[in-house]
């Protein structure tokens, strides 16, 4: 091909000896010998047709065509370093966060500025999805997910399970005069009532086959939104505890029910490809949430050692 580049290795070889007007520095920088720097130099100006350099006794000095090709080889070997050191750098400093929405909304953003502070240098960009969406697992450093298991052999970690109980405003309770059993949760309309947790629950609390089929049918997608409208008093959420704390404590919400249901295996996980698992990026906002979730007293996985 008429357009076709020099051998990389020797115009790394002339840039070097360019720059550095020394082929045993050259040398040096590149991890070769003076003879191989030389002998590189030597087939590209076979392959131009002209000499680069004047060989001096002691010192090397380029020709008037060495001189102009220097300066565009020079500057673009730089645009390249420039380049990688601009991904490099952004890869170490910026960390990117596929998260599941509640999880995103109900913990994340109230309590992610205090991992800003302890690591300025880290950035965060999360990238929160609902089921109607899959994690962007291949597209991020650390993935969150709650209705989707981690790819396989994957590091992970399991955060919070998946418990649930029913929770509605006191404003709906009183409408009823109060909600005492299960059989009440009954009489007020339902947030989402196709979600298999409400059965799953109402099973759990001796209500056997209850049919939701009639129901108006909602579907948010996320608690934090059907959590939302629970607040608002259009319905009974059938939501987690420990991702409406906040509304329980404030009294925005109540659940008027200990009855707690779960699923074995459903719960929140952060997960990471196994490339990443010395990443101090990654590291550090893993040990950051597991700490956290475990000062709660909701970590799932109590494991003394973070060592995956």
């Amino acid at each position: 091909m008429h357009n076709a580049l020099p051998s990389l290795p020797a115009i790394r070889a002339f840039e070097a000896a360019a720059r550095l007007l020394s082929f045993t520095k050259a040398g040096s920088e590149l991890g070769m010998t003076q003879a191989a720097v030389s002998y590189q130099i030597k087939l590209l100006e076979e392959k131009l047709g002209f000499p680069l350099f004047h060989r001096n006794a002691r010192r090397i000095e380029l020709t008037d065509k060495g001189k102009q090709l220097s300066l565009k080889v020079i500057d673009a070997f730089e645009a390249l370093r420039e380049a990688f050191y601009d991904v490099r750098n952004e890869n170490d400093t910026l960390l990117v966060v596929s998260s599941n929405t509640t999880f995103a909304l109900n913990w994340l953003a109230t309590r992610l500025v205090h991992f800003q502070l302890a690591n300025p240098d880290i950035a965060i960009r999360i990238v929160p999805y609902g089921p109607a969406a899959r994690p962007e697992f291949l597209n991020s450093d650390v993935s969150i997910s709650a209705c989707y298991a981690p790819p396989k052999g994957w590091c992970h970690h399991r955060l919070v399970d998946a418990t649930f109980t029913p929770m509605l405003s006191p404003e709906l309770a009183e409408t009823i005069g109060g909600v005492h059993s299960a059989e009440d949760i009954l009489r007020l309309p339902l947030i989402d009532p196709g979600d298999p947790w409400w059965k799953i629950w109402f099973d759990k609390a001796g209500i056997k086959d209850v049919d939701l089929s009639n129901r108006p049918a909602t579907r948010m997608g996320s608690q934090a939104l059907e959590a939302n409208r629970a607040i608002a008093g259009q319905g009974a959420g059938i939501l987690t505890p420990y991702f409406c704390k906040h509304a329980l404590e404030n009294g925005l919400l109540v659940q008027p029910i200990d009855i707690l249901a779960s699923i074995d295996d459903e719960a929140w996980y952060l997960s990471y490809p196994p490339a990443n698992k010395k990443s101090r990026k990654v590291r550090l906002f893993r040990d950051w949430i597991l700490t956290e979730l475990q000062k709660d007293g909701v970590l799932a996985e109590q494991a003394q050692k973070y060592n995956a």
